[in-house]
């Protein structure tokens, strides 16, 4: 047998198209030929595969080898086709039995001495091979495969070496009868029924206005803005955002873990993330991007928060960047010959001092900034960006006799039961989260009474807002209304929803 098929995956954005490696030897010159959109890394795949094979104590083919990865017009990077195209070489050159190869998928770099090792994207690619008519067996190593395995319904082989993969398909071929060289299955891990933060509310004292807007941003999925004097206590509040938003579900779990796979960040399953950025950052490494197109942090944040401190500090055309994906909730990313789309479902947290030296409106009057100073510096941030975030809440200095006399402050579990009872109501209602619904919905599930709708008339023209504001104060009416547990908007809402713009 000269010819050979393996099945395997690449990765782009999330998704994980099947790619078939076809190996072909032939007579002619020793050489090995790589062709079907093969980016660097696959290029250099040959010098790794060649020295693993040897190493593991089986012949290089001393012939014409062929490698075609199909499809021919899907771009290949990374280092995970290294033991998918080892395989193919073996069963070409007859070293293996290739009637096995068909049920199984292979991912996975090899080292020079056959060793595997880790692959960023085994979530993706587990998740792709569960959605796929014909389940094939994964074969991956050790920590990638204790990683996939997570998805469920999938059946996933942990391997250390070379060696060891083609001694268990030499027992599934028949070739071997010792039972002790089939490759152990990855059992799925047993998760706990609720996560833990180490970071909880109960350290806030006092700061009840605050409190109670963090409380309705986690309710509704809003985003959300303190401002105020530097020690007042806005990183703390933000840093406990994620202790209070409901637990993800498992397919949300298994997205947001997809996302670091692909990154390769580390990340705990289950848990909400919480991206602190700083402000120095590029817009690249925001929102995603670079030659080969990686997450940035809005996507790392997904179905959690990222937490922009010293909002007016950023670079202006790094926080434009921000406008498109808090409304479409994902950020595509073109390039020359691809198009990659991210989700970045994210709360927005950001934080800022009301001037240069953070003082100005502080009743200490230790402001020494210019008016035309604490002007230009709010200026920084652009109207459209700010009247995309919902809930602007001014945080004052706590006096030191109110912070050491304050008692304890409610804890983050108790703060969570009422947020994950108002998001209940959400979905029993309309099925999505009220920072979801689009102005059609508003019309249905957000109706107002005379008063209200007053109200919101008089307000809208005196504070000048815009209909996205408009829309933007009614969700969050929505979502007080849900957290009090009424059924329809009263004015109290209106007006509290109001208070926060």
């Amino acid at each position: 047998m000269s010819f050979a098929k393996v099945h395997t995956r690449s990765v782009i954005g999330l998704n994980a198209p099947q790619v078939l490696v076809e190996v072909h030897l032939s007579q002619g010159l020793p050489a090995l030929i790589i062709v079907g959109l093969p980016e660097a890394s696959v290029r250099e795949s040959k010098d790794r595969v060649r020295s693993a094979l040897i190493n593991s104590g089986f012949e290089f083919p001393n012939r014409r080898l062929t490698i075609n990865l199909a499809p021919a017009d899907l771009p290949k990077d990374g280092a995970r086709l290294d033991l998918p195209i080892a395989m193919g070489i073996l069963a070409a050159s007859g070293q293996i039995d290739d009637k096995v190869l068909d049920g199984f998928e292979f991912i996975g770099e090899l080292a020079l001495n056959g060793e595997l090792r880790d692959i960023t994207g085994a979530l993706s690619v587990a998740r792709a091979i569960k959605s796929d008519t014909v389940k094939r067996t994964l074969i991956a190593p050790t920590a990638n495969a204790h990683e996939a395995v997570k998805v469920g319904g999938v059946t996933v082989l942990a391997a250390t070496t070379l060696d060891a993969v083609c001694r268990h398909l030499d027992v599934v071929s028949g070739i071997n009868k010792n039972p002790a060289d089939l490759l152990p299955i990855v059992d799925i891990p047993t998760q706990d029924d609720e996560v833990s933060y180490a970071l909880d509310l109960a350290d806030v004292k006092g700061q009840h206005h605050a409190r109670r807007a963090l409380e309705i941003a986690a309710a509704g999925g809003h985003s959300l803005l303190f401002k105020g004097s530097p020690g007042s206590g806005k990183t703390l509040m933000a840093s406990r955002l994620p202790s209070i938003l409901p637990p993800l579900t498992d397919e949300e779990a298994l997205e947001v873990a997809s996302i670091y796979s692909i990154a390769g960040v580390a990340h705990r399953f289950g848990e909400r993330p919480f991206r602190q950025v700083h402000h120095t950052i590029s817009s690249a490494a925001l929102v995603g991007g670079g030659s080969k197109p990686k997450p940035g942090e809005i996507s790392l944040g997904h179905k959690g928060a990222v937490f922009l401190d010293e909002l007016p500090e950023f670079d202006r055309k790094t926080l434009e960047t921000l406008r498109q994906p808090i409304e479409a909730k994902e950020i595509i990313i073109s390039r020359a010959n691809s198009q990659v789309s991210f989700p970045a479902d994210f709360q927005l947290i950001a934080a800022m001092n009301p001037c240069p030296c953070g003082y100005h409106g502080d009743p200490s009057n230790r402001c020494v900034c210019r008016p035309e100073q604490v002007k230009k510096y709010q200026e920084r941030l652009s109207g459209p960006l700010l009247d995309r975030i919902d809930l602007h809440i001014t945080v004052p200095a706590l006096p030191i006799d109110d912070l050491q006399n304050a008692p304890t402050g409610e804890p983050s579990s108790a703060v969570r039961t009422r947020v994950i009872a108002a998001r209940n109501i959400a979905i029993r209602r309309q099925g999505k989260a009220n920072y979801e619904l689009t102005p059609r919905e508003l019309d249905q599930v957000a109706t107002l009474g005379d008063a209200e709708q007053q109200m919101l008339k008089i307000a809208t023209a005196r504070l000048n807002l815009s209909a996205r504001s408009y829309h933007r104060i009614l969700r969050v009416a929505r979502t007080i209304a849900d957290l009090a547990g009424s059924e329809q908007i009263g004015t109290a809402h209106i007006a509290e929803a109001l208070s926060y713009r």
